[in-house]
């Protein structure tokens, strides 16, 4: 005799996850650069101009600008987001603003064709020294260096990155010893 199983299941983690969670990271985006109001758990209300949104946690980045004139930037989690309302657009002056809260200080002092100058003469010197180098990334304006090491905007040692350490501690080194003698 034959006996039929019949099965019920549920995706797991689905039925904990909260309308906020659900929605694809198109959605989130659409809050970029909006000042909202985030209802969360207990609650707790929030308000801030969204910076991100974590396209794994659903985390929310608010980012406000009291007084002092410095950015406060608060994290809700995306678990406790119950409701996000959007209370106004940003113009272009905001816009800017946000833009530039996580940017190093070095680079906020550079013009972008003083930036671009900056990597074409690291680059010429480079060169000139027999280091390969080739330019990647968003419109080329990170250096890379034989392959294994990546030199960033305002394109100092500390802007170097490499999993290499012994590469990114010569590189850097000379990158000093670069912008010490241009002085």
């Amino acid at each position: 005799m034959k006996r039929l199983f019949v099965a019920e299941f549920a995706v797991l983690g689905v039925g904990n996850m909260n309308d906020w969670q659900m929605k694809s990271p198109l959605d989130w985006e659409t809050y970029v650069n909006k000042r909202v109001k985030v209802a969360a758990a207990e609650k707790n209300e929030y308000e801030g101009w969204v910076l991100t949104v974590d396209p794994v946690s659903a985390n929310v980045v608010l980012a406000n600008f009291p007084e002092n004139g410095r950015a406060s930037i608060v994290v809700v989690l995306g678990h406790a987001v119950q409701e996000v309302d959007v209370l106004q657009e940003a113009d272009d002056e905001m816009k800017a603003r946000l833009s530039c809260i996580f940017a190093p200080e070095e680079s906020k002092a550079y013009s972008p064709e003083e930036l671009d100058k900056r990597k074409n003469d690291l680059k010429s010197w480079l060169e000139a020294n027999h280091i390969p180098v080739t330019e990647q990334g968003e419109a080329g304006r990170t250096l890379c260096v034989a392959g294994v090491l990546t030199i960033d905007p305002p394109y100092g040692p500390e802007e170097c990155s490499s999993s290499n350490e012994i590469i990114l501690s010569r590189v850097q080194g000379l990158i000093q010893r670069y912008l010490e003698n241009r002085q």
